[in-house]
């Protein structure tokens, strides 16, 4: 499937492509083993405090997606077949993409094991358009890796990563610069990569649904409900994204965050940085190296930030390792019993090359 908004462009305008492996981890166990195709498979280890790693299109129209406990997805759809994740497969197997993408360009930045943006201004083949240079790299993956690819082609990255999920999946979706006007408005805000349901509810609060709302409103507005944030939020809405593709930037740190409706005392976090470090531990699992520290982030009712880490000697090897952590370090904390936080967060920095599959 295939839709484009896109002519050619002048030189000067970045070509970048995104390109975002379809269902990866599951994907590969249906290449791999045929009585798995076209079934509802989910990637994940079957236990109470297991975290789905991947989900099949199959299991995905039962409500399946990745990070969601196991047991949920379980529940959701009783007929999957749980498949025990393989990463030092699914390592060789992005390898062999990677290849593919330095046929045409040098300048690739993964974001993970399955996906990745690539500068095509300048491009190794010859090709007269990042388009061409899009349906070249997905052709070769189907042909050659027997997977599917979707990907987006726009003038930067922030429209690229929407794009690549227009047609998903298996699809291509291009975004011309004279087209971003008429585009982006319509979109709903949470469109917008980092934009969760917490800042999307505090969006609507001041009668922002859509992307075209958030261009209405002046900037001093939004700094002064977003502080630095409310600057990136007026920037994307208007397509604005001048960051460069970065070939090989290594992941300094994974986090996941939330804000309450309301300020809470510490002692009722437990079950918010238990679903954070689920999200964590997942997203993490799609890294080549393995993460060292475990931190946890709090902000006070007075905007007061906190960091509290530790670095065991053995990373942690489960999800539930990685969440005793976190809670752990709560006991780190002394402000009393009276003092009230509005945000929680649990991440995981300090990576080194993995010495072993988990």
């Amino acid at each position: 499937m295939t839709g484009s908004l896109l002519e050619p462009q002048p030189a000067a305008l970045r070509k970048i492509v995104h390109v975002d492996m379809d269902a990866f981890y599951a994907s590969v166990e249906q290449r791999d083993d045929p009585a798995l195709r076209g079934k509802p498979v989910v990637v994940a280890w079957k236990g109470k405090r297991s975290v789905v790693c991947a989900a099949s299109y199959e299991a995905r129209q039962f409500g399946v997606h990745s990070a969601m406990p196991a047991v949920t997805a379980e529940r959701l759809c009783p007929q999957a077949i749980f498949v025990p994740p393989d990463f030092a497969r699914y390592k060789a197997v992005s390898r062999a993409v990677r290849e593919i993408f330095q046929r045409h360009t040098d300048l690739i930045e993964p974001l993970s094991l399955d996906e990745a943006y690539l500068d095509v201004t300048e491009n190794k083949t010859g090709l007269s358009t990042a388009t061409k240079v899009a349906i070249a790299i997905r052709r070769q993956i189907r042909e050659e890796l027997s997977l599917t690819a979707s990907a987006g082609v726009a003038p930067n990255k922030f429209l690229a990563k929407i794009a690549s999920d227009w047609h998903k999946p298996d699809g291509l979706f291009v975004i011309q610069p004279k087209d971003i006007d008429s585009f982006l408005p319509p979109l709903p805000v949470g469109r917008i990569p980092g934009v969760g349901k917490v800042t999307e509810s505090r969006l609507r609060q001041i009668g922002v649904r859509t992307i075209g709302d958030l261009r209405a409103l002046a900037l001093p507005i939004l700094e002064f409900h977003f502080g630095r944030y409310g600057l990136h939020l007026y920037e994307l809405a208007r397509g604005i994204d001048n960051n460069p593709v970065t070939p090989d930037k290594p992941t300094k740190s994974i986090s996941a965050e939330d804000t309450f409706e309301q300020d809470i005392p510490l002692s009722e976090t437990d079950d918010l940085i238990k679903r954070l470090a689920e999200k964590v531990w997942s997203t993490s699992r799609r890294e080549s190296r393995i993460a060292r520290t475990v931190v946890l982030k709090l902000k006070t009712r007075e905007f007061d930030i906190l960091t509290r880490s530790y670095t065991p000697s053995v990373p942690p090897a489960s999800c539930e390792e990685l969440t005793a952590i976190a809670l752990s370090l709560r006991e780190r904390v002394d402000l009393g019993p009276d003092k009230l936080f509005r945000l929680v967060g649990v991440g995981v920095s300090n990576f080194r090359e993995m010495q072993h599959t988990p």
